[in-house]
């Protein structure tokens, strides 16, 4: 029990820390340069344990596109977008974007599956994204954040929210470890055309700020904190979920210790409104695990 706990805090500390390594390395960085370096060395790192230690298989034909789809919408689109739209807001608010994913799977899976959407699902994403509105409306005024940078972070959640949606949907043979590890990677080649094509190489500083926001991104990130997801998935999927309600406290803690981005009143309110629709929305699926 204490054991789950501290792995759940830890997955939720490390998972929040994303934005604000992001915010550091694009101090010396540009947006796409940092997020493919963290695809590739993410991606190879994950695919040499699979492979040498752990002996798994290659990909049959059929699965080359299913990793493919998903490494565009989890990883190309999702991560590509996110790692751009930190440009134009705070650290804060990429966090508390976050937290909001389970709202919108809830809805669009409920779509894939053509099951009705709850009344409780669909006030629990007008009051997440009502919640993020509040927390940014001070960050607008003081140039914490932009209309273009919600507008990218937004097609980041939407993207996020489909490839999860798209990968439940699908019959897996492959081991976790070797899906995770070829999405990164092929969703890190796919976004390099991208790359190549709008960086000015001359802005880059490879820098040890640099390196540490690349380093952080993909140990303890990419790799950790992913870890620790599964294995809170495979415990229990909806108490799993529970732990997402603090990646947003850890997300503004960071924001405001290491950025210095302002905590306000909206700030408490706007989160507070987030992790309600959170649980308003997951309300039924925790019952039913109580039970």
């Amino acid at each position: 029990m204490i054991k789950n706990l501290l792995i759940g805090i830890l997955f939720a500390m490390l998972w929040a820390s994303a934005s604000a390594a992001t915010k550091i390395g694009l101090l010396s960085a540009q947006p796409f340069v940092i997020g493919n370096f963290r695809f590739f060395l993410a991606g190879i790192l994950l695919l040499v344990y699979a492979y040498i230690f752990q002996k798994n298989r290659m990909p049959k034909s059929s699965e080359w596109k299913q990793l493919t789809i998903y490494g565009i919408l989890n990883v190309s689109i999702y991560l590509g977008c996110f790692v751009l739209a930190m440009k134009h807001v705070s650290a804060g608010i990429g966090s508390l974007s976050t937290a909001t994913n389970p709202l919108f799977i809830s809805i669009l899976s409920a779509f894939w599956l053509s099951r009705p959407v709850k009344k409780t699902e669909i006030l629990g994403l007008i009051l997440g994204i009502t919640g993020v509105g509040i927390a940014t409306y001070p960050l607008l005024k003081n140039s914490f954040a932009d209309v273009e940078g919600l507008i990218i972070l937004a097609i980041s959640m939407l993207s996020y929210s489909v490839g999860t949606v798209y990968y439940s949907s699908q019959k897996w043979e492959l081991p976790i470890i070797v899906i995770n590890g070829w999405q990164v990677l092929l969703g890190g080649i796919l976004l390099l055309p991208i790359t190549l094509f709008f960086t000015d190489w001359s802005a880059n500083t490879y820098d040890f700020r640099f390196w540490g926001s690349v380093f952080w991104l993909v140990i303890p990130v990419s790799i950790g904190a992913v870890q620790l997801w599964l294995y809170l998935l495979k415990i229990d999927p909806v108490k799993a979920s529970l732990w997402l309600f603090l990646c947003p406290i850890f997300g503004f803690i960071y924001a405001s210790f290491i950025l210095q981005e302002p905590i306000t009143t909206y700030t408490y309110i706007g989160t507070l409104l987030v992790i309600a629709g959170l649980y308003l929305a997951q309300r039924e699926k925790f019952r039913i695990s109580s039970k």
